[in-house]
């Protein structure tokens, strides 16, 4: 080989080199850049929630909490929020026997009790917000009932939620607050059950919360009383230890208790906790 093929052949080898060179920084300089500048977005959406979140809740909170079961959807394709509402000790009881949920939002603390001290609940539940009562009438209030006294009335067909039930508890505490007794035409197992008894007429009241004469728009007509205000139920809520779905339970909880899940709470007629 001559000595000029020699020196051409070593110039290429030099400037080969080099080239690999560059290229090998700038694939790092690259790779450091995205990670860096430019978030993963695989890995952030491998982060998010996802999956179907079943929560067991008040059936005084169906509405609002439909509500928020869509915003969470939205927020979080990909996910789904299934419901079960009723009362909450018939809730309570489902979740210590075994049935299925990731949360637990409950209309007193003495039927989240029922769940705590079985060892249900992962970590303190936190109370999101308060309910106070409020006497459902017929539309137009014809019986002209005007207090909590009224109610005692023997030619009223008034109910009242059962007892072991958050807002039966309730009505029992008010109506001892105001040194009243009375006999209800039937005890209901929830909530929605006593107001729906005066919608269909087959009651004149009962006594219910304010967000559910709320919900029921001009179906019935409410009427406060003093006396509510030794009745005001907290409502707690928590993920459950069993949680299939724990991240799913954890957002959908965070959603409830932000500032944008309280002012659909709150226009329900809600309390702030």
């Amino acid at each position: 080989m001559t000595r000029t093929a020699r020196r051409t052949r070593r110039t290429l080898q030099v400037a080969g080199a080099g080239t690999a060179a560059l290229l090998a920084l700038s694939a790092c300089s690259s790779s450091d850049g995205s990670s860096s500048s430019e978030p993963d977005s695989s890995a952030s959406s491998a982060g998010g929630p996802s999956g179907t979140v079943t929560v067991f809740a008040a059936a005084s909170l169906k509405e609002s909490f439909t509500t928020l079961g869509e915003k969470f959807e939205k927020e979080h394709p990909g996910t789904k929020v299934t419901f079960s509402f009723g009362g909450s000790d018939s809730l309570a009881a489902s979740i210590t026997g075994g049935a299925p949920a990731d949360v637990f939002a409950s209309a007193s603390p003495k039927t989240m009790k029922i769940v705590t001290d079985a060892g249900g609940a992962a970590g303190t539940p936190a109370t999101f917000v308060r309910n106070e009562l409020e006497i459902a009438t017929l539309p137009g209030n014809p019986d002209d009932v005007a207090s909590l006294k009224d109610l005692t009335d023997p030619g009223l067909k008034v109910v009242l939620c059962a007892e072991e039930v958050p807002c039966g508890a309730a009505a029992r505490t008010a109506l001892d607050a105001a040194d009243l007794k009375l006999t209800p035409v039937s005890y209901e197992q929830d909530v929605k059950a006593a107001l729906t008894k005066v919608e269909l007429k087959e009651a004149d009241a009962a006594v219910v919360y304010k967000t559910d004469v709320h919900a029921a728009g001009d179906k019935v007509e409410g009427v406060e009383f003093p006396e509510s205000a030794d009745a005001v139920n907290d409502y707690p809520i928590a993920r459950l230890k069993d949680a299939r779905n724990a991240d799913g339970a954890e957002a959908f909880i965070e959603l409830v208790r932000s500032a944008e899940g309280q002012k659909v709470l709150t226009a329900a007629g809600f309390l702030k906790p």
